[in-house]
């Protein structure tokens, strides 16, 4: 019999939660090509969008946690089919805004609460739910890869309209788009089936031990820490690499054609790393991954940019991008089980989403500081080399540690 033969039944499940996070990712990620034009229509600063932005990390960091723990008590399939018509409202409010209010309320406030449940946390909690331990790591690989493909339609097509019609009508294809999240999240609720129900055991964990144990173990607390940095270099380059692009004179078209690349490598990259998870320490890779995304970083932003230049940091940006998201994932239900998976990486991304927040805020201030990028990507760089290289220091220490403590 196949190692994948289990599968099977689970398909439509995991389809879903594939489909669910493309399409919230892919939309969310995109949404940096509509800042030159609504800027400059809607007579705000790039600064004051960032603020949008920073509102929607805040946002879905802060209510990740309670979205975990809520699904252990209501079901995926509420949650996530709440979130995906929180989404088409704020991209409704986004296309008719005609203010910072407007922009900071949809794109910010209601986007961010609803990628609390459809984005990574939920998606990938569902998937592990619903497949035996042998094949995890593999399919959280593979859902995330499938979590990236949402960018590689959203950004060209989304670019093209905007400047064929104007960012409204750019904004009003993404509503068009989120439509399909709802059918795809009422699939993915298919998992609450899967679920054994509660026994309410003396020896069953509870949401708040469960949390205290994970705050008590040092790799949870550095691989959450290192985290931020992740969600810092990512939504900065989202938010403010158009902008850039932009500022240094390059066609419009090529920012689009950047974030598409990057979902494209997003998928070879999610599936090595989803598949690399299962042989190799996962802590390991992620600290690789940090420190050679600050490494692109130095590499591109050092000198002005070209075409060529472009595209190759978009393609390691995207490889190393959401491989991160299985090696999380895979190691917190690996470590912590899976009943309380979605509230522990709910706190991990928590941190993400911090690290997020001073990506889009504190890239955006920066820039207005200093009229460009260089402290922004120098700050960047930086602090992924530093954290990429405590966590793999820590990794090894821990592992180290291990054996002694077994012994």
């Amino acid at each position: 019999m196949s190692r994948l033969d289990p599968l099977h039944p689970v398909l439509p499940i995991l389809i879903g939660a594939s489909v669910m996070l493309s399409l919230a990712m892919g939309l969310r990620q995109s949404l940096g090509i509509f800042v030159p034009p609504l800027t400059r229509d809607i007579g705000i600063s790039v600064g004051d969008f960032t603020v949008a932005v920073a509102v929607q990390n805040l946002t879905w960091g802060i209510l990740q946690p309670f979205a975990g723990a809520l699904a252990v008590r209501v079901g995926f399939r509420p949650l996530m089919m709440g979130g995906s018509l929180l989404y088409l409202i704020g991209l409704l409010l986004l296309a008719t805004s005609s203010g910072l209010a407007a922009v900071v309320l949809g794109a910010g406030l209601l986007i961010g609460a609803a990628m609390a449940t459809t984005g990574t946390a939920m998606s990938m909690a569902a998937a592990s739910s619903a497949v035996p331990p042998h094949v995890r790591s593999l399919v959280l690989g593979f859902v995330s890869a499938c979590g990236s493909l949402g960018a590689m339609i959203a950004a060209p097509l989304g670019q093209a309209i905007s400047q064929g019609w104007g960012w409204r009508f750019g904004v009003a294809s993404f509503v068009i788009l989120a439509l399909v999240m709802l059918p795809a999240a009422w699939s993915a609720g298919r998992v609450d089936a899967l679920r054994p129900t509660p026994t309410h055991s003396p020896v069953e964990q509870s949401g708040r031990h469960a949390l205290m144990s994970a705050l008590r173990s040092p790799p949870f607390v550095v691989m959450a820490l290192a985290y931020s940095v992740c969600g810092m270099q990512l939504v900065f380059l989202t938010t403010h690499l158009p902008a850039y692009l932009d500022l240094c004179g390059m066609d419009p078209m090529l920012s689009a054609k950047a974030l598409g690349l990057i979902g494209g490598f997003n998928v070879m990259g999610s599936l090595f790393f989803g598949w690399a998870g299962g042989r190799v320490n996962k802590l390991h890779l992620l600290g690789c991954i940090y420190i050679l995304r600050s490494l692109g970083f130095v590499w591109y932003f050092h000198t002005s940019p070209t075409p060529e230049s472009t595209m190759i940091f978009a393609a390691v940006m995207g490889f190393l991008w959401l491989g991160v998201s299985p090696l999380v994932q895979g190691w917190i239900a690996q470590t912590f089980g899976l009943r309380w998976q979605a509230m522990i990486a709910g706190v991990a991304f928590f941190c993400h989403q911090i690290g997020s927040f001073i990506g889009a805020f504190g890239g955006g201030w920066l820039y207005e500081l200093s009229r460009n990028y260089n402290t922004a990507w120098k700050v960047g760089a930086t602090m992924g080399l530093c954290f990429g290289a405590v966590q793999i220091v820590f990794a090894f220490a821990s592992r180290a540690r291990a054996p002694r403590l077994a012994a």
